[in-house]
C-alpha cells in the first residue's frame, strides 16, 4: 500500500524519535505471524517498557541514515518490525522468549546494540544472556560453594572424631 508523502515523513520521524530514545534496537522479522500473535507480543513488550513499531524498510534505511552507527546495517528479509527499548538486553531477550513459541513465524534479523549494527547470530547471543535477577542468583551459588563445600568437609571431620572417641 503506497503511503502519502506527508505519511512517509511522519512514519520516519516517530521511527527517529525511537532511534534516538533507545540504548538498543531488534529488527524483527514477522513474516506468517497472525494479528492475535502480534497482538499479544505488542501488549507483552508494552507491559515491559520495550517498544514495537512496524514498518516499511525504506523508511526504517532512512530514520537510521541520521543516527551514526558503527558496522554495516544487516540484510533484512521479509517483514520488519522494531523491537526498542532503555533496558540493553531486555528487547532481544523478549522477542528470543517470544520467539520460542513461533519458531516459524518470528525471527530477529539483526540490530544495534551499543551503537553497533550487529547481525542475527550477534544478536541472539545478546537474547541469551540470562537477566540480572538469574545472574545475581549464580553469582551468589558460586561465592556460597567453596563455603558449602568447606561445611560438609567439617561435618565429616567431626563424624570422624566422634566415632573414633566412640
Amino acid at each position: 500500500m503506497a503511503l502519502k508523502k506527508e505519511k512517509k515523513i511522519e512514519v520516519i520521524e516517530t521511527l527517529k524519535k525511537a532511534i534516538k530514545s533507545a540504548k538498543s534496537l531488534v529488527f524483527v522479522n514477522f513474516h506468517g505471524l497472525t494479528v492475535a500473535d502480534v497482538t499479544t507480543l505488542r501488549k507483552h513488550l508494552v507491559s515491559l517498557g520495550i517498544g514495537y513499531k512496524v514498518s516499511k524498510k525504506t523508511l526504517l534505511k532512512r530514520a537510521l541514515e541520521d543516527a551514526k552507527f558503527e558496522g554495516t546495517m544487516p540484510a533484512l528479509p521479509g517483514e520488519i518490525a522494531l523491537a526498542y527499548g532503555e533496558d540493553l538486553l531486555a528487547p532481544s531477550r523478549e522477542i528470543y522468549n517470544f520467539h520460542k513459541d513461533h519458531r516459524e513465524t518470528i525471527k530477529i534479523a539483526g540490530g544495534i546494540f551499543e551503537g553497533k549494527f550487529l547481525d542475527a547470530e550477534a544478536m541472539l547471543s545478546i537474547a541469551m544472556i540470562p537477566g540480572r535477577e538469574i545472574l545475581l542468583g549464580q553469582f551468589v551459588n558460586i561465592i556460597n560453594s567453596p563455603i558449602a563445600h568447606f561445611a560438609v568437609i567439617l561435618g565429616q571431620i567431626a563424624r570422624k572424631k566422634e566415632t573414633a572417641v566412640s
